[in-house]
Order: C-alpha cells, then sequence, then structure tokens
C-alpha cells in the first residue's frame, strides 16, 4: 500500500503538473500559430501564377502585380505554343503596353456556380466518361486535338501530367469498340495557385467528328463539374468564341452565365484569324479549300480567293503563282484530270499498270447480260461513269430490279452508268502526294444505334446533323431510295422504332459526303497497297490524287482498285500532314522546308 505524500512532495508535484500543463498550451498554442502563419502564407497566391497545359500556358492575371510583368511572360510564349492571360482586369492597360503584339481574345467566359449545380438524370448510353489512364488515351486525346484543329499536344506531356493535382484530363469512351470520342480538361485552380475564390476552369473540351453517339459533350461537361464540385470547388469558369452559337447554347442549358473577365493573347499565327480581317471569301470556302489555305498563310505564301464557293484561290510564293481548285492545282495536267473524270479509262489505264480491278461493264439497256452479269457475281456495284462524291453509287445489289433502278439514278447524275462486281470489304482512300504516300485511311458507311424510344428516321437526322457540324456541313446522311432500300436490307423500315443498343448501317457506299466516316491507318497499311497506289499514281501521272481500294483489312495486301480522285479532300486525314505537304509540292521552300534548306537539313 503507498504512502500519502508529504506536504513537500506534494507541493513539488503540483508544481510540475503546472509546469507540464503550460508547456502542453505552449506546444499548442505554438502549432496553432505556426498553422495560422502557414495558412496565411497559402492564402496569398503566390505570384505571376501559371500553368502550362501542352498547348500553351494559362497566365493568372490577377496574380500579377502590373501589366508589364503581364505582358513580359506573355512575350515568353514558345514557338507553336499559345498562350492566355486570362481574367485580366484591365484589357486596354495590357494592350496598350504591346499594341502590335497582343489583342483582346474575341471569347466570352461563362461560369458555372456549382453550389447551384443539378446534375442530370439522363445516363450516357454507348459510351462512358472516366479518367485518362493510358499512354493510348493521352494518345487519343492528342489525335483528337488534331481533328479539331486545335493546338497540338504531345501525347508524352498528356501523360507525364496524368497524376498533376492541377491538371484533370477526362476521357468519353465507345463501350461498343473501346475507342476514345471525347476529352476535356480541367485546371482547379486552389492546387495550381492557391486561389483564395477556389476557383476552377474547363478547358479543350473536344469529341471526335467520327463518334457516333449523341450528348458526349454535355456529359463530359457535367463529370468535369461534379468533379470540381467533389473537390469543394466554387465555380467552374469556360471561355468560348462569341460566334460559336453551337457551344453557347449547350453551356446556356446548363446553366451557365456569362461574367465580365477577359483573356489576351499575342499574335501569332494560330491566333491570326482572331484579331486580322479575314480574306475575302474565306467564309464561304469549304473546309477543304480552308485547310489548304490556311497553311499557305501559317507559311506567309499569298492567297487571293478567285471564287470561295467553288473552292479557287491562287497561291504566290517567291515569285510563283499557281491557281488551285481546293487539292487540284494547276500542277495536275487536263490528260490526268480527264482520266480520274471517266471511272472507265481510270479501270483500263491502272490495269495495264498490273493494278486488280473488278470486272466491269457498261449499262447499255441490254437485260439478258445485265441478268448474266449479276448471275455470274452474285452483288454487285452501280455507279455514274462520271461523278463524285458518292452520288448515286449503290452498293452490294443482288437483285435485277434494284440494279435497273439504281442504273436510271446513276445516268441521270453521270450520263453513263458502270456495273462492276462487287468485292466484301474495307474502303480504304490512299492520298498520295508528289509519288509519295501521305495519309491512309478507311472509310465506313454510316450507322445509327438504337435507343428504344426514337423513329430511325429521327435517329439518322440527329446523326445527320452531328456529322455536318463535325465537317463544315460537308457530310449529311441522305434520306432517299437507297436508304431506304439498305433498311429494308434488315427488315426494317424509316418509321420503325430501333431497339436499345442496336446497330443498323443506313448507306452501304462509305463516302464522307453521304455521311461515312474517315478512320486514320496510315501507320498501319500494309506495303503492297501503298506500292500499287503508287503505281496507280504514276500511271495517271498526277500529283495529288485519292486512290480508292477494297481491301479485306488494310493490314493484309489483297485489294481492288476502285477509283482515282484527282481532287481528293486533305480534311479530315489528321494527323497525317496533307496539306503540309501539297504545300511543300507546290513551293518547297516555304515555311519550315526553307528553314530546314537554310540549315543544310534538305
Amino acid at each position: 500500500m503507498m504512502k500519502p505524500p508529504t506536504d513537500e512532495k506534494a507541493g513539488r508535484l503540483r508544481a510540475a503538473k503546472a509546469v507540464a500543463h503550460r508547456m502542453r498550451r505552449w506546444r499548442v498554442d505554438h502549432s496553432c500559430c505556426a498553422q495560422h502563419a502557414h495558412a496565411s502564407i497559402m492564402a496569398a497566391a503566390p505570384k505571376e501564377a501559371q500553368v502550362d497545359c501542352g498547348w500553351g500556358r494559362l497566365l493568372f492575371a490577377q496574380t500579377f502585380d502590373q501589366p508589364a510583368r503581364l505582358v513580359t511572360a506573355l512575350r515568353e510564349e514558345a514557338p507553336e505554343q499559345r498562350d492566355i492571360a486570362i481574367y485580366v482586369g484591365d484589357p486596354h492597360v495590357v494592350i496598350a503596353a504591346a499594341p502590335h503584339e497582343l489583342f483582346l481574345d474575341p471569347s466570352h467566359t461563362f461560369r458555372l456556380h456549382l453550389s447551384t449545380y443539378r446534375g442530370s438524370r439522363r445516363q450516357a448510353s454507348g459510351f462512358r466518361v472516366r479518367r485518362l489512364s493510358s499512354r493510348a488515351d493521352a494518345c487519343a486525346v492528342s489525335r483528337i486535338y488534331n481533328t479539331r484543329g486545335m493546338v497540338p499536344v504531345r501525347p508524352d506531356f498528356i501523360w507525364c501530367n496524368r497524376d498533376n493535382r492541377a491538371i484533370t484530363y477526362l476521357v468519353a469512351e465507345d463501350q461498343a469498340t473501346g475507342e476514345v470520342v471525347g476529352t476535356v480538361t480541367g485546371i482547379d485552380h486552389h492546387k495550381a495557385f492557391n486561389d483564395p475564390e477556389h476557383g476552377s476552369s474547363l478547358w479543350c473540351l473536344a469529341v471526335d467528328p467520327q463518334a457516333r453517339h449523341a450528348g458526349i459533350g454535355e456529359t463530359l461537361v457535367r463529370r468535369l463539374a461534379e468533379c470540381f464540385l467533389g473537390r469543394g470547388a466554387a465555380f467552374m469558369d469556360l471561355s468560348v468564341l462569341h460566334d460559336n452559337e453551337q457551344a453557347v447554347a449547350l453551356y446556356e442549358k446548363l446553366q451557365f452565365r456569362r461574367i465580365p473577365a477577359f483573356a489576351v493573347k499575342r499574335k501569332n499565327s494560330f491566333n491570326e484569324r482572331l484579331y486580322s480581317a479575314p480574306l475575302a471569301g474565306y467564309a464561304a470556302l469549304n473546309p477543304y479549300a480552308r485547310l489548304i489555305v490556311d497553311e499557305a498563310l501559317r507559311r506567309g505564301v499569298q492567297v487571293e480567293i478567285t471564287d470561295a464557293e467553288g473552292g479557287f484561290f491562287r497561291l504566290s510564293h517567291g515569285g510563283r503563282s499557281v491557281h488551285c481548285r481546293e487539292s487540284l492545282s494547276e500542277l495536275t495536267s487536263g490528260v490526268a484530270v480527264s482520266i480520274c473524270d471517266d471511272k472507265a479509262v481510270t479501270r483500263r489505264v491502272v490495269e495495264r499498270a498490273g493494278l486488280h480491278v473488278p470486272a466491269q461493264m457498261a449499262a447499255t439497256g441490254d437485260e439478258a447480260s445485265l441478268s448474266a452479269f449479276l448471275n455470274q457475281h452474285g452483288r454487285v456495284v452501280v455507279k455514274p461513269a462520271r461523278g463524285e462524291q458518292g452520288r448515286a453509287v449503290a452498293v452490294g445489289l443482288d437483285e435485277l430490279g434494284a440494279v435497273k433502278r439504281s442504273i436510271t439514278e446513276a445516268e441521270a447524275v453521270g450520263g453513263r452508268a458502270l456495273v462492276e462486281s462487287y468485292f466484301e470489304g474495307e474502303d480504304l482512300r490512299l492520298v498520295v502526294i508528289d509519288f509519295k504516300l501521305v495519309a491512309a485511311a478507311v472509310r465506313r458507311p454510316p450507322c445509327i444505334i438504337g435507343d428504344g424510344r426514337t423513329t430511325i428516321r429521327r435517329l439518322i437526322e440527329a446523326q445527320s446533323r452531328r456529322r455536318s457540324a463535325a465537317t463544315g456541313g460537308e457530310s449529311t446522311i441522305p434520306i432517299d431510295a437507297e436508304t431506304e432500300r439498305c433498311l429494308r436490307l434488315s427488315h426494317l423500315a424509316l418509321d420503325d422504332v430501333l431497339a436499345k443498343g442496336r446497330e443498323v448501317l443506313v448507306r452501304k457506299a462509305a463516302n464522307l459526303h453521304t455521311g461515312g466516316t474517315i478512320h486514320d491507318v496510315t501507320e498501319i497499311v500494309h506495303p503492297r497497297l501503298v506500292e500499287a497506289a503508287i503505281a496507280a499514281a504514276r500511271a495517271i501521272n498526277i500529283p495529288v490524287v485519292g486512290i480508292d481500294f477494297m481491301v479485306n483489312s488494310p493490314t493484309e495486301p489483297q485489294y481492288v482498285f476502285i477509283e482515282a480522285n484527282e481532287r481528293p479532300g486533305l480534311a479530315n486525314h489528321e494527323p497525317q500532314p496533307t496539306a503540309e505537304r501539297f504545300l511543300d509540292l507546290l513551293f518547297p521552300l516555304s515555311g519550315s522546308r526553307a528553314a530546314d534548306c537554310a540549315r543544310g537539313r534538305i
């Protein structure tokens, strides 16, 4: 049994306890003061905050003390990059400091207050949104940027920043194919520079123009908003060009509201269309002509649009002038154009050069010959001898009545009709410039996916609107006799409701202008196919041409020649440098090639 402490011992014990208590209080107070001091330091955003996004830097102007410092930072923009100074409080003062170098971005800033955000009950159909998780995802995001004409970003940059707490990459994945079909990037301002407002922003929303599903862009925006809401962000901002009516309509639908915030950018070749008066007639150019004109302007090649609606323009550089219609230039002879213009002549020319061609007959009205040809080959293709953009082309016909009707339609377009044996496989386009392969792509016919609620007619119309928006109006799906024929092959009609998840081809031809999609296969195309395409170009003696084959697979050597296009559309082949190689052909010493020559690299 312990003895009770004496008074002296009790006093010493009480004193020791008091000291210990004061020490504990000191430690707590000291810790609180340190935490308070740390919090005070962290609450103040660092000066001259910026985030490298791969395509350029975001400069947060509110963290710059002086306009001169912001101007200096903008002058440090890297080559081939596009820096953006955002939240510029006095843009007129900043621009006045360097009026020949800077301009006010003609975009509106929209804000979504996350405290009032309400999610959608509608579930994504046919795709899912997730975080970027592989190098393949990074490559897909980079590819989508290229297809949408955005500043390119190296896949390795995206991959290396996947764990950057300030940057969030989301992707939309097609659940049937596993392909990445959309992407969006988010910037967490608090993680980036301890933003006292706890803001965030959305950048680089992009959907693959070949995507088959509706609502991908909206779902990406919603998922990013929910991500930032979960982190405690107060709002999510974005910048959108003032005349992008479709995007503005989407953001307003999602309850974004415009705020008085401004951005300043440097005058460079990528931004030129935002601050300089456009060329006369530029707005009327189609995407195929515009792609070449943009590349010419980037290189400093003079451009004169001679007939915008027809896609005609004149390019001049170094004392040389070349008149073009899209990718058809004065370097292509009239003889070569004549060979490509008549598909029967084209076939004979390339057959003599050793290429594999389908059996073919002219539609002369001899029903017995036509019936015999159909019986011999089982299925046939009917097309006008002269025509383009897939008009009046019917594929996979196996019934004499349908063949005769298609011949009538083809004759109305091209004067004469041709009937060819049908080759089962994929439609491969090879773009050959200066007798070298520049791009190879598989073209696939348009298909729709049912949702269990909507008629086939409405699904086609919706898909057609998306294709038109993605291609500048160049690709739409006609609703005509050929569409109805293809539906009948699946025992369907336009007013039927398609079951949820069911996919149906609505046309057999894979032409882009009738709603087809195009998928790059340049890196995997078989060398024998490349050799055959170049041989065809040499046989026709044409410097720029699109050679069409039917193939089992782009990775296999078997093929059948279909036709040669003397004016191939160079757009939609991203990331391949089709416009760059076209300008190289016309003006070898323009742009970067001139610099390479000066350095002795060429």
